[in-house]
């Protein structure tokens, strides 16, 4: 992989982990566009390392808040009924679907489901039902009134993104709006929800190429590189997003979703890309 390669693979990493357009999936189709190499989900998995740092630090505050009540809660009872000890335990139980899921299909998930029929197939299907949880999802709940049936649903739909082209944040907010949160609380706990899953996930690819057990598609520099460039991007994407949620539906990202899949399809199909 080249350094402009991984600059234009950093910026892209950063720009779709959050919105609900699917990155690995994007991670796929630029480089298919641009007649350049799959990079391979082991990339894909540490260049996120970025992006969660992303949500770490916008959410800092947040999280600190939310681990100390956490970890209170193990010793004291009463804590459990507070929304920051609430939340953590919500995020532990949301993270045991892909958790399990991940495991038992890694060898699928690293090589047939990076198929372009499938990312594009996806991409349409996740898109039309991100439109009808739109269309039902009453949106009258806050973060504050998410219980354990909207940890656990969140995170069996955040196990369905372990297929490219599904998107974890749009797979999230989606079960996050049929669960009946309004946008913004679909969105900040989608973003919540998927630090373990992908942070874990980052730190056991990026040990595998490090010792040399992945294929080494890129040099560890320009791996660093799209890392860091994923962290800025996708920083201001978390900024953007939330903000735009407040007034706005996801309407063009279905729409997005919806056109990017078609034109997939229609390329794949026709032999211009594969």
């Amino acid at each position: 992989m080249s350094t402009l390669e991984a600059i234009v693979l950093g910026i892209v990493q950063g720009l779709t982990e959050f919105l609900p357009i699917s990155s690995t999936g994007h991670l796929r189709i630029v480089p298919a566009f641009m007649g350049w190499e799959d990079p391979g989900a082991a990339f894909t998995a540490v260049t996120q390392l970025g992006t969660m740092a992303a949500v770490l630090l916008y959410f800092r505050q947040d999280l600190q808040r939310i681990a100390r009540a956490w970890l209170r809660s193990l010793r004291e009872r009463e804590v459990r009924r507070e929304l920051d000890a609430r939340i953590g335990w919500y995020i532990v139980l949301g993270t045991i679907p892909i958790g399990i899921f991940g495991l038992l299909f890694k060898d699928q998930i690293e090589t047939g489901a990076r198929d372009l029929y499938l990312i594009g197939t996806a991409l349409i299907v996740l898109g039309l039902v991100l439109l009808l949880a739109e269309k039902v999802g009453k949106r009258t709940r806050h973060i504050e009134d998410i219980d354990a049936r909207d940890g656990f649903t969140i995170g069996f739909a955040q196990a369905l993104a372990l297929i490219p082209g599904v998107s974890r944040s749009g797979a999230t907010i989606t079960a996050g709006l049929f669960m009946g949160l309004d946008r913004t609380a679909a969105a900040r706990f989608s973003f919540l929800l998927s630090i373990p899953a992908v942070v874990l996930s980052g730190l056991l690819e990026l040990g595998s190429i490090l010792s040399g057990e992945e294929g080494q598609h890129t040099s560890l520099f320009n791996l660093a590189l799209a890392t860091a460039l994923a962290f800025v991007v996708g920083y201001a994407s978390i900024a953007f997003l939330l903000r735009y949620l407040e007034h706005h539906s996801t309407i063009v990202f279905v729409v997005y979703r919806v056109a990017l899949g078609a034109l997939v399809l229609v390329l794949v199909g026709a032999g211009v890309i594969s």
